[in-house]
């Protein structure tokens, strides 16, 4: 069983920057797939970013502002946040997926933290 705390989300002005981290215990870290997601009020959650090994993923609405990293040997996933905007603003989770899978739903969850971007 993989824990996942997420850490860093804040309130931040429009063109501000933030960074979250993930931390994971419980596995072996680096076997996992890592994904971020956001939910605003009223909207499904959706993906932000993913990494596997160090290929990464970004949704359209984020590339080039938001790069996702991880750190193996600290167990812990990134996001860097740049150039905010107030549609960023929305509980993000992290998330875990075994890489075997391959593809597929993701096992574990985060708690979330709140990300509020002012206009």
């Amino acid at each position: 069983q993989v824990q996942l705390v997420e850490s860093g989300g804040g309130l931040v002005q429009a063109g501000g920057s933030l960074r979250l981290s993930c931390a994971a215990s419980g596995g072996t870290f680096s076997s996992y797939d890592m994904g971020w997601f956001r939910q605003a009020p009223g909207k499904e959650r959706e993906s932000v970013a993913a990494i596997r090994w160090s290929i990464t993923y970004y949704a359209d609405s984020v590339k080039g502002r938001f790069a996702i990293s991880r750190d193996n040997a600290k167990n812990t996933v990134y996001l860097q946040m740049n150039s905010l905007k107030p549609e960023d603003t929305a509980v993000y989770y992290c998330a875990a997926r075994p890489q075997i899978k391959i593809a597929g739903p993701y096992d574990y969850w985060g708690q979330g933290t709140q990300v509020t971007v002012s206009s």
